[in-house]
């Protein structure tokens, strides 16, 4: 259920701490982000959500609404509807005051804000309230002009600003010098349990072959990623034309994403799928539900992006579910999925081609198709190792308490 503050900021009559003052010992952490559909960032405010009511303390959520909020609110943290997507300059100096009165009806103690909208109006109430600002870095924000870099700006004014990678550090350092001693890497965790084969039933496999029209013969290459032009889709279909031009005829390639309103590009690639006499190949299956028993189909994994990624996690998941990955060689790429010169070829857990390049893409396919029993099961081993160690969800929970309980700890 979602709890919604309307503009003249009345509450909700389905609010639980309505006609209640909460307990000013126990700690109030608002997160604030556009909205909860879909996406990396907003999964980890869910998970964060959850380790904050974990440690006993009271867990308040603020976005525009989406898919999540019911799932946020059975763990027992409290959702706020306010306008806080919205870009307009306006609507972001309204939710100062709006965010303000949240933090004295609901005694926050610290503001924690993941994008940039809703993180200019989180900082100038966390500053009135003269309270702790945290930030989170989730993306490689693009600085074209001036105007962007200002507006990117807010995400590195925080007393703690999180960076989602190493990568995505060396560029809050390179755009703003003076918050590198404000900065910590915390690497987006996943849940790497829920990706174990023996925790995904037959009878979910079997649901998801059923939405997306397969027989279970069949071998797939998956790519989840949002239906967007950097996801580097349509790499993969011109690899995917190429191995069926050398005989490599048996894969079927599987984009599971929201097209988040694009249409027009999602019928574009519809069109070079068809042209390509690929039709049948090329599944186009819209948003997945269920990522672990996707994977649990899955031959193999690809993340073709062909814009920096910030953090990667599809290709983290792909390794906790013991599916060969094979990822565009960008952004924080080198941390996520291990290749030579970084490490030798026996510690290898992926591979990387070149972005945009279908060619080399193709012959990665070729080159893991033929990989011998032995040595796949080495390198699903090498994988499952690498990501349980540096970005399960414990630890990014672990790590995103311990700084709220040090800007919390009196100085």
């Amino acid at each position: 259920m979602s709890y919604s503050v309307s503009q003249s900021d009345t509450m909700n009559s389905n609010d639980p701490w309505a006609g209640t003052k909460p307990d000013e010992q126990t700690q109030t952490i608002m997160q604030v982000i556009p909205d909860l559909q879909t996406g990396g960032a907003e999964r980890t405010t869910l998970d964060v959500a959850e380790a904050i009511i974990a440690k006993g303390w009271r867990s308040l959520v603020v976005s525009q609404g989406g898919r999540m909020v019911a799932e946020l609110c059975q763990m027992g943290a409290t959702h706020v509807e306010l306008p806080v997507k919205s870009k307009k300059p306006w609507v972001i100096y309204q939710n100062i005051a709006r965010l303000q009165k949240l933090v004295e009806r609901y005694n926050v103690q610290l503001i924690h804000a993941r994008s940039r909208a809703p993180a200019w109006s989180a900082y100038y109430a966390a500053k009135r309230c003269q309270l702790p600002f945290v930030t989170t870095y989730h993306g490689i924000y693009k600085e074209t002009n001036w105007f962007k870099a200002r507006y990117n700006s807010v995400m590195t004014k925080a007393d703690c600003a999180i960076a989602n990678s190493k990568y995505t550090q060396s560029l809050m350092w390179q755009r703003n010098p003076s918050c590198q001693n404000r900065t910590t890497v915390i690497y987006r965790g996943s849940d790497l349990q829920a990706f174990q084969e023996s925790a995904v039933s037959e009878e979910r496999r079997q649901k998801l072959r059923t939405a997306w029209g397969l027989s279970g013969g069949e071998h797939i290459v998956l790519t989840i990623a949002r239906i967007t032009g950097w996801k580097g889709h349509k790499t993969i279909i011109q690899a995917a034309k190429l191995l069926k031009e050398r005989g490599l005829n048996q894969l079927t390639f599987v984009f599971a994403g929201d097209t988040q309103g694009r249409e027009e590009y999602k019928a574009e690639l519809e069109q070079l799928i068809a042209a390509n006499g690929l039709t049948g190949a090329v599944k186009l299956v819209g948003h997945c539900h269920d990522v672990p028993a996707a994977l649990s189909l899955a031959e193999y994994s690809v993340v073709a992006s062909t814009e920096p990624e910030a953090f990667g996690r599809a290709a983290v998941e792909a390794q906790a579910a013991g599916v060969p990955v094979i990822v565009s060689n960008i952004g924080a790429v080198p941390e996520t999925v291990l290749v030579p010169p970084v490490v030798t070829d026996s510690l290898r857990t992926g591979w990387h081609f070149e972005a945009g390049n279908a060619e080399d893409l193709a012959q990665k396919l070729a080159l893991v198709n033929a990989l011998p029993t032995i040595e796949r099961q080495g390198l699903v081993k090498r994988a499952r190792e690498h990501v349980t160690g540096a970005f399960s969800k414990q630890q990014m929970c672990d790590k995103t308490i311990a700084v709220y309980e040090e800007l919390l700890t009196p100085k």
